[in-house]
């Protein structure tokens, strides 16, 4: 059975997230574990990594898939301070890496 870091809901995906923060570089760097890997040159302080996020995954969202979605469409459901996190797309039936 493949092993899957997001699953859909009946308005969009939720997403398994392991951020790894104060990287050389922002980037999806594949899945480990039923999470989608992140680095993200951010320090996880006053929320910057998590806004980093959002907007990371935005960009990546507008230049891999067919469907617009705003920022707004893009929560964390939990972990906002953890290196793990959920996250909820709505708009989206499938995640491409």
């Amino acid at each position: 059975m493949e092993r899957q870091f997001y699953r859909k809901t009946a308005t969009g995906i939720i997403l398994n997230i392991r951020v790894i923060p104060r990287s050389s570089k922002t980037e999806i760097s594949g899945v480990t574990n039923d999470e989608l890997k992140i680095k993200l040159t951010a320090a996880p302080v006053e929320g910057e990594a998590n806004r980093m996020l959002v907007d990371m995954l935005h960009k990546h969202i507008a230049k891999t898939q067919a469907v617009k979605i705003k920022k707004s469409d893009i929560t964390i459901l939990k972990g906002e301070g953890s290196k793990s996190k959920q996250v909820a797309i709505d708009g989206l039936d499938e995640f491409i890496v």
